[in-house]
């Protein structure tokens, strides 16, 4: 599968569609979700302040790869609420999946979950993925049940990965199987 497969990518679920991220998305919005202290609290990307060019350079990365960077978007209303990742290591047939609802309005309202169940089970009825797989702090209650409820199991835990608000926090790895 090459970069142009997948170009005009669209993946639905129940409310909410997966298009590819481009540049016009890079708005004064998105730039808040990046740097807010709430959206960003269990993510690395508070350690980072971004602006119109980090966010430039972030998707040229994909540029040129197997990766896919998405923006969520509501069907009701066509207003993008967040965005997902999916690094694909496509020798391994695995995919590794991440989220980031940047829109508070819409937490808690299921759309993270829909969102999240449409990338996973789009991703596990591709023939060269075998397995998808996610990482998430064990204090970030709303995705660890987010995994659990697609369907994903707990394949293990990295003791104190990651300090959280000064305290060492455990990283839980989950993983799905196509059969």
């Amino acid at each position: 599968m090459n970069a142009a497969t997948t170009s005009a990518l669209t993946i639905t679920g129940q409310r909410v569609v997966l298009r590819r991220f481009d540049a016009t998305d890079v708005t004064p919005t998105y730039l808040a979700w990046l740097n807010d202290p709430v959206v960003t609290r269990f993510s690395n990307q508070r350690f980072v302040r971004h602006d119109r060019d980090s966010c430039l350079r972030y998707l040229a990365s994909f540029q040129g790869t197997q990766n896919l960077f998405l923006a969520i978007v509501r069907q009701d209303s066509g207003a993008m609420i967040g965005t997902m990742t999916a690094y694909r290591a496509l020798p391994h047939g695995t995919a590794d999946l991440g989220i980031m609802v940047g829109d508070r309005t819409v937490w808690g309202h299921g759309y993270g979950q829909d969102a999240w169940n449409a990338l996973l089970e789009w991703m596990l009825r591709q023939d060269y993925v075998r397995k998808v797989t996610a990482g998430t702090l064990a204090c970030n209650a709303a995705m660890l049940r987010l995994a659990e409820r697609s369907g994903m199991h707990l394949e293990g835990v990295r003791r104190a990965q990651e300090i959280v608000e000064g305290e060492p926090v455990d990283m839980h790895l989950f993983a799905r199987f196509r059969s």
